[in-house]
């Protein structure tokens, strides 16, 4: 009886980085639909919260070949590929190309290093709140692997070396060979492109560089909310969609129904150009700012504690009072903004926490 192959023990992670040009015939859409098409296409991405992990970065004004990378984790490739056909189906998705993408998996290195506190997880992807992403795919030559390994691990040692030297530089690399038409999609976060950029000049001349073989395109990704990153491309705002019933005269904002926030749930609700956060808290209705002080993450996607009233974001861990809204865990340092609650029948109106409403004569 034949033995059966061995399975990675380790937990791993299918890594996706997919790049989006928007065909230009969609700025002349309508106002409306431009609009409605980004809400659309922000709605579906939100569906997947909990399946994968998401990050959007814009590349308007950097390249000219592409505008958008969703940078995408999750425990399973089915989980990418119906991420991927939910956005076919959208109307926005009808206007979008793919110019690149790139798959790939964690896992860990062939080579020993030295431990590093300030290095990750090699096999869990956990994006920092960096500015900017710098990504490529990466292929070695065929040269490289007829080497000794212990040759190898020499020049790895001296290329590591450089990069500790820049500790603001924080590296990712996944593997694709097998998957993929590279060896590896390796991805930096840095809020200094110029840092990185002296990072990668100094590589340049390191020994075990000279075994490389491709490592372009190079994509420089701006970090920003989805939301911001579809308004780059153009059209009308997402905003200019949304239900912004006007305050009443007393502050106060209808933004929805108590039927649609069960005990245990939250959404994202606006007030004006605002975004918040609505909980529900063992029945009671709670409103905090939507974005997280620290790197703007979503806190309506985020773990919420009952028993604490808090929430804990989503992206950094960062943990906020849903009461005062004072920060409880870093690493964010700045509260985010309360906003009071007010029931009249079935319907939640908010108003900000500065609010107050009118006396009577």
């Amino acid at each position: 009886m034949s033995a059966k192959p061995d399975k990675p023990a380790e937990r791993r992670q299918v890594v996706r980085y997919a790049f989006y040009k928007l065909d230009p015939a969609w700025r002349r859409l309508p106002a409306d639909r431009q609009a409605a098409a980004k809400l659309e296409f922000a709605s579906t991405i939100e569906q997947f919260h909990g399946r994968l992990l998401l990050r959007s970065y814009g590349l308007v004004g950097v390249r000219g070949d592409c505008d958008v990378l969703l940078w995408q984790v999750a425990e399973d490739l089915e989980a990418l590929i119906d991420l991927q056909a939910a956005l076919n189906h959208t109307d926005l998705g009808a206007y979008l190309s793919t110019p690149y993408s790139y798959l790939a998996m964690t896992r860990r290195s062939i080579y020993e290093f030295k431990e590093d506190p300030n290095t990750p997880s090699r096999v869990v992807i956990k994006p920092s709140e960096a500015r900017y992403l710098f990504v490529y795919p990466f292929v070695k030559t065929r040269a490289w692997y007829t080497l000794a390994k212990s040759e190898r691990q020499r020049m790895m040692d001296g290329h590591v070396a450089i990069g500790r030297k820049y500790p603001s530089i924080r590296l990712n690399t996944t593997y694709s060979y097998g998957l993929d038409d590279q060896e590896f999609v390796v991805a930096f976060e840095g809020d200094d492109p110029g840092a990185f950029l002296d990072l990668v000049m100094e590589l340049r001349e390191s020994e075990a560089s000279a075994y490389t073989l491709r490592d372009t395109p190079t994509f420089t990704c701006v970090q920003m909310s989805l939301l911001d990153v579809l308004d780059a491309l153009g059209g009308a705002g997402a905003a200019h969609a949304v239900d912004r019933r006007p305050a009443r005269a007393d502050g106060f904002t209808p933004v929805g129904a108590v039927a649609d926030l069960p005990p245990g749930s939250a959404k994202r609700v606006y007030v004006g150009s605002e975004a918040v956060a609505l909980f529900n808290v063992g029945g009671a209705i709670r409103a905090i700012a939507n974005r997280c002080t620290h790197a703007r993450a979503s806190l309506s996607e985020g773990v919420v504690d009952t028993t604490a009233c808090t929430v804990t974001c989503p992206w950094h861990e960062g943990r906020f009072s849903l009461e005062t809204g004072q920060v409880l865990g870093g690493p964010a340092t700045l509260p985010v903004a309360v906003y009071r609650v007010k029931l009249e029948g079935d319907q939640i109106l908010i108003a900000p926490a500065e609010a107050r409403e009118p006396s009577v004569a």
